[in-house]
């Protein structure tokens, strides 16, 4: 690695090399195709021509969306991500209408670009949230957590905006699209944060040889590298979802010690939470191995108590789970308590080595995109 240069210019011939503060070995030089003088705007034909249908339903220069973070995927980050091409996602999570009306001012006082807002299905104020996204007009609404709720995906088409939603079966999928569902995201066990049982590279091939002709799909989970965006935009995909690599960016709030904790991380310290009681609707997350793994086990035995003496109904057993996960996920992002705190990375993590911008983070998938694209 060299440090404290912002960009580093390969010779080759005439056409220079960028790799924006990152020495690549000779075996990762890119094809001729990515070659470009010195001060050119990069060329990602190739890559865009794939990502067209996912350009045009997003309105950005880049067919990658931020997956929903909570407490990370605020106003900074979400407003560098579409600033600078990509298109971020504001996490709505646990928060109060109030709080996101704020949320959502304070992103567009950031951003002239599109960006969106994902809202839990479970969120026991899930209209009046989305009465907050139609006052501001906003373009893309995610749901996710959940099957939609009766009228929710109505209530958002009303003011205009895209609905983009979560299935983890085919039959599923196809029946929130014909429902009016605007695009799908196919999420794998890669992913961090909530996931279901299937790993993304299954998914994408059920799910976009039955659907990636008729319909936006962008794929998720376990992405790390653009050579990985280019063979999901071959397999039909409009686009893709990433989480885990924009969560240490400079533009990131989180805690230093929460990225550091990232940078010490392997694939195999990203582990999924075990449901301890049947009965309990505990979908499983994916974060990186610690104490607070084993206070979510505890957790569940104490809400089965509850169950069981009939203290509390099975809806807000769920949102017991939830609140825990909030709290917990907060600990280690703002406080920095990775011990105690719920730090949720996907599998990916191994790839994340370093603070980097979003720009350059965008720049160096794009560029492996296009170099992998063109080398075929």
């Amino acid at each position: 690695m060299i440090d404290d240069i912002d960009q580093i210019w390969i010779e080759c011939g005439d056409f220079p090399i960028t790799c924006s503060g990152v020495a690549r070995p000779a075996r990762f030089a890119y094809s001729r195709a990515t070659l470009r003088p010195r001060g050119e705007i990069p060329v990602y034909d190739k890559t865009h021509a794939l990502m067209e249908r996912g350009r045009a339903f997003l309105g950005t220069e880049h067919a990658i969306l931020c997956g929903a973070m909570s407490w990370v995927s605020e106003r900074n980050l979400v407003s560098a991500i579409s600033n600078a091409g990509g298109f971020g996602v504001i996490a709505c999570g646990a928060m109060t209408p109030e709080l996101l009306d704020a949320e959502i001012a304070a992103t567009k006082a950031l951003t002239t670009k599109p960006f969106g807002v994902n809202l839990i299905t479970m969120h026991p104020q899930l209209f009046d949230l989305i009465a907050v996204c139609a006052r501001h007009q906003v373009g893309h609404v995610v749901l996710a957590g959940g099957i939609p709720p009766k009228g929710s995906v109505e209530a958002i088409k009303e003011f205009g905006a895209k609905v983009l939603v979560f299935a983890p079966t085919l039959a599923l999928a196809k029946k929130l699209l014909r429902s009016g569902a605007d695009a799908l995201v196919i999420e794998g066990s890669e992913a961090g944060g909530h996931i279901g049982p299937v790993a993304t590279s299954v998914l994408a091939q059920e799910f976009l040889p039955a659907l990636a002709e008729d319909y936006v799909v962008f794929v998720a989970g376990g992405i790390g590298r653009g050579d990985m965006i280019a063979a999901y935009l071959e397999m039909g995909a409009s686009g893709v979802q990433l989480g885990t690599r924009f969560a240490c960016a400079t533009e990131s709030i989180a805690h230093p010690d929460f990225k550091k904790a990232f940078f010490r991380a392997n694939a195999r310290d990203a582990v999924a939470s075990v449901q301890v009681d049947p009965r309990l609707p505990v979908i499983p997350v994916r974060a990186l191995k610690n104490k607070g793994t084993e206070e979510f086990t505890a957790k569940q035995v104490e809400v089965a108590k509850l169950l069981d003496a009939g203290q509390i109904e099975m809806g807000e057993a769920q949102l017991q789970i939830e609140h825990f996960w909030a709290g917990a996920l907060r600990r280690a992002v703002i406080e920095g308590d990775v011990e105690n705190g719920s730090v949720m990375a996907g599998q990916s993590v191994g790839m994340v080595k370093s603070e980097e911008s979003v720009q350059h983070i965008l720049d160096t998938l794009m560029a492996e995109a296009q170099a992998a694209l063109s080398g075929r």
